[in-house]
């Protein structure tokens, strides 16, 4: 049985390495002490070896072996392209 993968959503914000896409992920989070919300960004490093993932686009992503030293996630679809 194939175990069960993180998947995110982020928007592509670089396509400039062979095969890579740079995604950033956005998240709120509420303040612990005065509950303002507030947003938190995260980069990752996408396997994307067609370079289906265009700047700009949502694109969705899974966790997958490490493929280098800074990329563990695999480009799944494109959930909404760029305008």
């Amino acid at each position: 049985m194939k175990a069960q993968r993180r998947r995110l959503w982020g928007t592509v914000i670089s396509t400039k390495m062979q095969k890579t896409a740079v995604v950033k992920v956005d998240r709120q989070v509420s303040h612990p002490k005065y509950q303002k919300k507030y947003t938190v960004s995260k980069r990752y490093h996408v396997h994307d070896p067609e370079a289906q993932g265009k700047v700009g686009d949502l694109v969705e992503f899974e966790e997958c072996r490490p493929l280098s030293k800074t990329k563990c996630w695999r480009y799944v679809k494109t959930v909404k392209p760029a305008v």
